[in-house]
């Protein structure tokens, strides 16, 4: 058993799938198509030269799902078969799970793009708004985790957990003066390390509400089909199957918890024994074996390593 996953935000690199893009045609039509659906030349800040450009949230969350999307379309066009065929489930962790519904079949190229880049603005302009920020917290369990962002909202501020990662490795997001008084907390309770995150805003928290609200108006423009391979929500750690569920789910992760433990945690009960993170970098890569050991993980974020899959 073979699971494909798909990275969140903080992968993106200038030049990222650059070597798909330069070798195949199915690549490039790819890119033509999310330019196309966009209205605007995303490729050229994918392939440009300000990396700060490129990592704005607007343009971050359609260009990793456009560069994961053409590293896919390549291995299946290189090895014969349909994604279907190559792996039993997919995931994505946050912007990465529009990624995974894509490559199950549930939402189009192009109506992908179009609710990365309604979902990437309403990110930005919340964080705008909202005022919040977020924290990194090393070396603590969930539970731990959880009582740091309760012991430090003070009021009616928002403090909350916003990736359970992998053992040992949670992200708190919510009000900055929350997170601030986080990072003494967790030092008092024991944490490696407590680090403020350099984000534009408390994503995956209560603070992110208007932008829940845009994400669920986008959502009812565009056609969801049943997926063709089981795509693991975010949300609940468990397969998402129709429409109605994979729209509740995209709507409540702007503002819930990225359970990524559990969905790997989940993946090893089902009996997989290979994960592939495919996209820019190897995040998702690298944290597979700090929760299951008995997991294989891979990547595919060049032509050198497609080649090494195969």
């Amino acid at each position: 058993m073979k699971a494909f996953v798909f990275p969140g935000q903080g992968s993106q690199k200038i030049g990222m799938s650059k070597d798909f893009y330069d070798n195949f045609q199915v690549a490039k039509d790819v890119f033509a198509e999310v330019d196309e659906a966009l209205g605007r030349k995303l490729s050229s800040i994918i392939f440009g030269e300000s990396q700060e450009e490129l990592t704005q949230t607007q343009n971050a969350q359609p260009a990793l799902m456009c560069a994961s999307m053409a590293m896919l379309r390549v291995l299946e066009k290189e090895s014969g078969k349909r994604v279907e065929k190559l792996c039993d489930f997919v995931a994505g962790h946050s912007l990465g799970e529009y990624s995974a519904l894509c490559a199950a079949g549930a939402f189009s190229l192009s109506d992908t793009a179009k609710l990365l880049k309604v979902r990437g603005e309403a990110f930005a302009e919340a964080g705008k708004q909202g005022g919040g920020s977020m924290a990194a917290i090393i070396g603590v369990t969930i539970k731990q985790a959880e009582e740091i962002a309760l012991r430090a909202k003070e009021g009616d501020e928002v403090c909350q957990v916003a990736n359970d990662n992998t053992v040992g490795q949670v992200v708190i997001s919510g009000h900055e003066s929350a997170i601030d008084r986080s990072l003494e907390i967790a030092k008092q309770m024991g944490a490696k390390r407590a680090i403020k995150l350099p984000v534009s805003g408390a994503f995956h928290s209560a603070l992110m509400q208007s932008a829940a609200d845009k994400v669920k108006q986008a959502l009812e423009t565009v056609t969801i089909n049943e997926p063709i391979i089981p795509v693991i929500a975010n949300v609940s750690a468990n397969q998402v199957f129709d429409a109605q569920e994979i729209k509740e789910s995209l709507i409540a992760q702007v503002t819930s918890r990225v359970r990524w433990r559990e969905i790997m945690l989940n993946l090893e009960s089902a009996d997989v024994k290979k994960i592939i993170e495919i996209g820019s970098g190897n995040v998702l890569k690298n944290m597979v074996g700090r929760t299951c050991e008995k997991i294989e993980a891979g990547s595919i974020c060049s032509v050198e390593s497609l080649k090494e899959f195969f």
